[in-house]
């Protein structure tokens, strides 16, 4: 394995290089967002927290489903709409709520189609929806989702919190398949029991709960290297992690697996007396989790294999989201 050739692929993969233009939006609503009181985070994490009172708050997140996904199955971009949603309360250490959608297409098959993939996706995932707009006029095709979920303020799981020394954990479900849409998707829902779907998803509010991680976020787009740089931009920190430690199904290629947005999956950080619990949670529920690395406060994320070394991201100079630590 070249791993420079690894790194440079990793650095402008797709999923990562278009994450950039949240850097552009951040910026131009910056000046208005200090004027509101109540948000505890906004923008570059998973969901947005909102302080309600009390012990609990609001977690709130919105989706739209790649393009060519749409062109490619409305079933699945319905069903992927659920997923990702779901996933994105998950990751933050909360429960899911209800779900509104926004949905344009003038073609009856596509609508259809996309609406018994969200149908799916709410007896898979037991979260309603609630409520939407549908735009029955357009030229287009597209679907997109706003989620609303809850979790105890004290053990929100959050991406900007992560510090020197930190252990960094990967978690996958590896019980899956590649989608039939994308080289870079990995399926392991939509064959499952409903039961066993929830308690995989709602393992991140245990280990929130329970205080075991420092950081966290959801394996999204830019895949488990390209998350973890999310994780560290805003944490302001780096990280080193061996790649040849990532747990990969005996069917993919590494190379392939580390681009790969897995259906249920996760990157944490834990200190040290927490690493044995937080991987225990992890397998309990049948989801493969290993020790991959360690935050350092290089602000560079490099990679490690079988004696080799290079970065991915230099945060002096290298952009995903631009999102500063808070």
């Amino acid at each position: 394995m070249d791993l420079e050739e690894l790194a440079r692929e990793l650095c402008n993969f797709e999923g990562v290089v278009r994450k950039k233009p949240i850097s552009d939006i951040a910026r131009m609503f910056e000046e208005v967002q200090s004027e509101y009181s109540g948000t505890i985070v906004d923008m570059g994490d998973d969901a947005a927290v909102i302080d309600i009172g009390g012990d609990e708050v609001i977690l709130f997140a919105a989706d739209g489903i790649w393009g060519r996904i749409v062109d490619a199955s409305p079933w699945w971009t319905g069903y992927t709409s659920v997923v990702v949603n779901v996933n994105d309360i998950s990751a933050m250490g909360g429960r899911p709520i209800a779900m509104v959608n926004v949905m344009s297409s003038s073609d009856d098959e596509v609508s259809k189609g996309m609406l018994e993939g969200i149908r799916a996706g709410i007896r898979k995932f037991g979260v309603p929806m609630v409520g939407g707009h549908m735009h029955p006029d357009t030229p287009y095709n597209s679907l997109a989702v706003a989620i609303i979920g809850i979790a105890r303020k004290d053990s929100l799981i959050r991406s900007d919190t992560a510090s020197d020394g930190d252990i960094v954990i990967v978690a996958y479900d590896l019980d899956g398949k590649i989608g039939v849409n994308s080289p870079y998707s990995w399926d392991t829902t939509s064959f499952k029991d409903s039961d066993v779907v929830k308690s995989r998803f709602l393992i991140m509010k245990d280990i929130g709960e329970a205080r075991l991680v420092t950081a966290g976020k959801d394996l999204s787009n830019p895949g488990t290297i390209g998350t973890l740089g999310m994780l560290c931009e805003t944490s302001g920190v780096g990280a080193r992690v061996d790649i040849g430690k990532i747990p990969c199904p005996e069917s993919v290629p590494l190379s392939q697996w580390l681009k790969v947005y897995p259906a249920t999956g996760y990157v944490v950080t834990v200190k040290a007396d927490n690493k044995i619990d937080c991987l225990k949670a992890f397998e309990n529920v049948g989801i493969a989790a290993a020790e991959v690395g360690v935050i350092t406060s290089s602000r560079q994320l490099e990679i490690e294999y079988e004696g080799q070394n290079a970065c991915v991201f230099d945060f002096e100079k290298d952009i995903i989201t631009g999102i500063k630590p808070r």
